[in-house]
């Protein structure tokens, strides 16, 4: 028998090829030759004879070690096969074609002789579709040397492998392991549901138990249990002849990939939910549910913070917010879907405004799974962050207005100030003077606008000053007893004790009176507005509505109606720019974010509190002011005594249509006017030693170098130049820098012509 084995090995042995190297060389060998016959030069002879020669050695010694490694391939295999002869398990070897080159006893017991056959035929009867199969094992040891896998058989289970042992040759082993399982027969008897399974999910063995459960030889897991993730230790639900029952689900690890699942009946006590008494005493609030999101159990705790009174609830119930479905949170976590985590959520059945952080973990108790939440009371840190994304729009809002009000200040100063250019050429009786008085007023009311939008985003020209408010509301009353009209009453009440403040007077009253107005629109039918002032001293600090005011003494200021107050959903909103309840053409929604920016510029505070149909109260507190009377400014005195050539002015600006309007103002005042469009121009025309200069007109905000950097280093070589710093922000973004720059003013956008022209001959004088 071992003979005829060999015999069939060496019949099928793929014949060794050479290929088309060596014919070439034989070739050109056997052209040497003709040409070293045909030619009478002796050396050529020598070195025609001697190249051929070498041509045919290299030929026999590719044949020679072909011929060595055939002989060692053969002899490898050889003793392969002598190892192989008397193994129990099936083997063949075969080709990269699937013919069989060699089968041994065990392999010819079962599957008979199979002299030039292939390895398809002899296993076609054994199980489906063996081609499919012998390729994609064959495939996958061409790139990783061996393959395995189990394949259905009808004697029950068959593991079948392949090893690549040269690149032409491949050993098969089919490996029977249904009667050699790790539980072995043994199980057959066993009363308790079993089977084995590969990784695929493929059923490779049930017992009898199982079999009678099922109704049949189950073929695949899915089609016996509901879940598609099997977890040894749960409770699963199991689909049987009877329809589904439950059972734990016990799984070892078997042989190889192979696994083993046990089904352990539940106990009558399994689903008793009374609560241990370590879980009802702990001092955090915790809460099961199943992973339907029904309420099992709620500690102690837990049922204080949620206020539970024992009714079945469902965690959609209970919490809100999250911004999809909260129950699919909780289902995502019973499925191990999503890891573990912590969202902040509303509490229904508290109230829209109190929050618990849960977390949610996944658990397994006495075999079911469930989702174990830990709660904690949230609303103090929902709060703070609803404070601090109130302070962060306010801030993006306020940079935004400011932005917006700087250019703004740069196309109505070459608009007012181009206007004010023409009323020169125009007397006050030409048809046209009355058409640039009305572009002229138009211009300054949009000027007026920018200033509500800079005082918003606090970023104004403010000239603060020592005030008494008793002072300032005498001297409004007539004025505000004209803007209520005769339906609403105005009452005044000062305090006795007031002390002073500090802040722009002329800012403070347009304050009062944009609150005034808007407590006369909300009484359309007429009513009371109450001002009253009052002397607090604070020995904590207050906190209320997202803001610290530090303990100290302050003068209050209280605006009170008795209108139709303001609903709950507007109060963050009231001192946003632009938001206004009124129709359009009534309101711009500018007061009260006027307002806001004033009393914060001012170092002040303002709340608000209001029931609807009760009226709302404003309350402004001002810190009182302990420092030295503040210095009034000196009043300049207006001069035209400049003459034509006696002074020179360097005009930097990079709005070009600003800078034509300065140029011929100033032009027109008798000044000589060098132009820059930027601050590298205007130190590239200072280069020039022989240029004097009188005053540095320029822009603060410029692309480039900006306007205090350039001035500061032209100020080294002509220290005596005076500066007039221009801009459409506030003085206070200049002040640091402004501070350190001698001989400087400041003259704040839009401008009209006088004003520049007065601010030039000013710092002549």
């Amino acid at each position: 028998m071992a003979g005829s084995h060999l015999q069939v090995t060496k019949t099928f042995r793929a014949p060794v090829s050479l290929g088309r190297g060596p014919l070439v060389l034989l070739t050109a060998a056997a052209v040497l030759g003709m040409f070293a016959v045909m030619t009478d030069v002796w050396i050529w002879r020598v070195g025609l004879v001697s190249a051929a020669l070498t041509m045919i050695l290299l030929v026999l010694l590719q044949r020679g070690s072909f011929a060595l490694r055939a002989r060692r391939a053969e002899r490898e295999e050889a003793r392969l096969i002598q190892l192989l002869r008397q193994d129990a398990t099936p083997c063949f070897t075969t080709d990269a074609y699937g013919q069989i080159g060699h089968q041994n006893a065990a392999a010819e017991q079962r599957f008979g002789v199979s002299d030039g056959g292939t390895l398809v035929a002899a296993l076609k009867d054994h199980f489906a579709a063996p081609s499919a199969v012998l390729y994609r094992l064959q495939s996958r040891a061409n790139s990783q040397g061996a393959a395995r896998e189990d394949v259905a058989t009808q004697r029950g289970h068959t593991r079948l492998s392949v090893h690549k042992i040269t690149p032409q040759r491949y050993l098969w082993r089919l490996e029977d392991f249904a009667d050699r399982t790790s539980a072995g027969r043994g199980v057959e008897s066993l009363s308790l549901p079993m089977l084995t399974a590969n990784r695929a999910g493929v059923v490779l063995f049930s017992n009898d138990a199982m079999r009678r459960l099922l109704g049949g030889r189950p073929k695949r897991l899915d089609r016996i249990f509901n879940t598609q993730v099997l977890r040894s230790g749960e409770e699963i639900e199991v689909t049987s002849a009877q329809g589904p029952i439950r059972a734990i689900l016990a799984e070892v690890d078997g042989h190889g990939e192979r696994r083993e699942i046990y089904l352990l009946p539940v106990s009558a006590g399994h689903h008793d939910t009374s609560m241990l008494a370590d879980f009802e005493h702990v001092p955090v609030a915790l809460l099961k549910f199943d992973p339907k999101g029904h309420l099992l159990q709620a500690n102690k705790v837990a049922r204080e913070l949620m206020h539970l009174d024992g009714t079945p609830e469902q965690f959609h119930e209970m919490f809100d917010g999250l911004g999809r479905p909260v129950a699919d949170w909780l289902c995502d976590i019973a499925s191990e879907q999503r890891p573990s985590g912590a969202e902040v959520l509303c509490a229904r059945k508290l109230g829209d405004e109190v929050f618990i952080q849960v977390t949610l973990r996944r658990m397994v108790e006495l075999g079911r799974p469930g989702v174990l939440a830990v709660l904690q009371d949230a609303t103090a840190l929902k709060t703070l962050e609803a404070q601090f994304v109130q302070s962060q729009k306010m801030q993006a809002i306020g940079q935004l207005a400011g932005g917006v009000a700087h250019d703004f200040n740069n196309l109505l100063t070459a608009i007012s100030g181009h206007c004010d250019l023409l009323l020169l050429r125009y007397k006050s009786d030409d048809p046209q003077y009355s058409d640039l008085i009305q572009i002229h007023q138009n211009a300054n009311r949009a000027a007026a606008l920018v200033g509500q939008l800079l005082a918003f985003s606090r970023k104004q020209t403010l000239k603060p000053e020592r005030i008494e408010l008793s002072d300032v509301l005498s001297d409004l009353t007539h004025l505000l007893n004209r803007l209520v009209g005769e339906r609403v009453t105005l009452q005044l009440s000062h305090a006795s004790d007031l002390g002073p403040i500090r802040a722009d007077k002329r800012q403070l009253e347009q304050v009062i009176m944009n609150l005034v107005v808007n407590a006369r629109d909300a009484m359309p039918s007429g009513g009371t507005i109450s001002i009253e002032t009052e002397a607090l001293e604070l020995r904590e600090e207050l906190r209320r509505d997202r803001a610290v005011v530090p303990a100290g003494e302050y003068a209050i200021i209280r605006v009170r109606d008795t209108g139709f107050g303001i609903p709950p959903e507007r109060m963050t909103k009231i001192f946003e720019p632009f938001f206004t309840t009124k129709r359009v053409g009534e309101g711009t929604g500018l007061g009260l974010s006027t307002a806001y920016g004033i009393v914060k510029q001012s170092g002040g505070y303002i709340f608000v509190d209001s029931e609807e149909g009760e009226g709302s109260v404003f309350q402004l507190y001002f810190p009182i002011y302990h420092g030295a009377p503040l210095e009034e400014p000196v009043a300049v005195a207006k001069t035209n005594v400049v003459r034509q050539g006696d002074g020179v002015v360097l005009l930097v600006e990079d709005e070009a249509p600003v800078r034509a309007f300065a140029s011929r103002a100033l032009r027109m005042r008798g000044f000589t006017v060098l132009e820059a469009d930027c601050a590298e121009q205007a130190l590239e025309l200072l280069d020039d030693p022989k240029l004097d200069i009188d005053i540095f007109v320029t822009d603060v905000v410029m692309p480039g170098m900006d306007g205090p950097t350039w001035v500061r280093k032209a100020l080294q070589t002509r220290p005596d130049v005076r500066v007039i710093f221009v801009s459409g922000y506030a003085e206070e973004s200049l002040s640091e820098g402004q501070a350190r720059i001698p001989n400087s003013t400041f003259l704040a956008k839009p401008f009209s012509l006088s004003d520049l022209t007065e601010t030039v001959h000013a710092q002549f004088n």
